[in-house]
């Protein structure tokens, strides 16, 4: 399958008390995906469901997360919860071609 091709950077900059993460390295990886997560990102965006920080998450979580679970849909992981997910997408761009 084509897929878009990311570089996905995550940093620990504090815990959860605000203080300075005791992590030094940073967590760096390649990831494929069938969608451009820039164009879903800007959908999502013009939809206005959440404020720009967590569309931003939101976006690249659930494109990172979908495509594991597509690439492992047989996987007994997944199994019972594909459904279910499929539904939750489906809803998802119903909410978001109404909101644009």
């Amino acid at each position: 399958m084509k897929q878009h091709q990311y570089h996905v950077t995550i940093q620990h900059l504090t815990d959860a008390q605000g203080n300075p993460s005791t992590y030094t390295e940073k967590l760096e990886f390649n990831t494929g995906n069938h969608d451009d997560i820039f164009v879903v990102l800007q959908k999502l965006q013009q939809a206005e469901l959440f404020d720009e920080r967590t569309t931003q998450s939101f976006a690249v979580g659930l494109k990172l997360f979908s495509e594991v679970m597509l690439e492992n849909k047989n996987h007994e992981l997944f199994k019972d919860f594909l459904p279910q997910f499929g539904q939750f997408m489906k809803h998802l761009k119903q909410q978001v071609k109404k909101e644009n």
